[in-house]
């Protein structure tokens, strides 16, 4: 049946996917597509968040089931993230780089961790 297909108008899916994109990026889980590295801004990554609730609180009953689980589901992941970062030590860029790393899946013994440690050795 092709009633039973998932209904989600694909503009409001585009901006629902870009105010993610702008949370994770700048809570630090994504790296920056302009520099390449890895930002973190939990500031900025709240306004992000608090935008996109505003626009599930604004449409609420407006929206199909599908896009309103979709939006859900996407406040809910960003939330409970947004928390685990704030847990993390705001001890300077690096600390940052690290944690975002670090939740990235990078390995502590990876060729990125092995090149920062040859980079360092060697301006010691």
């Amino acid at each position: 049946m092709a009633e039973d297909s998932i209904k989600v108008d694909p503009n409001f899916l585009n901006l629902i996917m870009m105010l993610q994109y702008s949370a994770m990026q700048t809570m630090g889980k994504i790296a920056s597509p302009i520099s390449g590295k890895v930002e973190r801004d939990l500031d900025q990554c709240r306004m992000s968040i608090d935008m996109l609730g505003m626009i599930a609180e604004k449409t609420r009953g407006n929206l199909s089931s599908d896009e309103q689980k979709l939006i859900d589901s996407i406040l809910y992941n960003l939330r409970m993230n947004f928390l685990e970062e704030q847990k993390k030590p705001a001890a300077g860029k690096s600390g940052d780089e690290a944690g975002a790393q670090k939740e990235s899946g990078v390995a502590e013994g990876s060729e990125t961790k092995s090149a920062e440690d040859e980079e360092k050795n060697q301006s010691s």
